[in-house]
């Protein structure tokens, strides 16, 4: 029987099928937790079937953004990231906009 309480964003792993996947939603009015596995698949237990789980924590997969279809950043991304400096705004540059002063009359 599954003792932990399923929480958005954790990972589990089924001790039984060995898969693993991250609690994405839980309607408690409705009685369902929305699961998406490493994978992508996306599957739905109802209260009664997740306490029947065999489950343990599981940390996120070394790329937990696949089943999103989002990139994988390296180490090299962050540090450009966290070392930027300066004013963003400057970086923005004007888009042209045809308005009324472009016309002729």
């Amino acid at each position: 029987m599954a003792s932990l309480f399923p929480t958005i964003g954790e990972w589990y792993q089924d001790a039984v099928s060995n898969q693993v996947f991250e609690v994405v939603a839980v309607d408690e009015k409705g009685g369902t937790v929305e699961v998406q596995f490493a994978d992508g698949a996306i599957d739905e237990y109802d209260m009664e079937s997740w306490g029947q789980l065999t489950l343990v924590s599981a940390a996120a997969p070394e790329d937990a953004n696949a089943g999103y279809g989002l990139p994988s950043f390296d180490d090299g991304w962050q540090a450009e990231v966290d070392s930027f400096s300066g004013n963003p705004l400057e970086f923005i540059e004007p888009e042209s906009f045809g308005g009324f002063d472009d016309l002729d009359f």
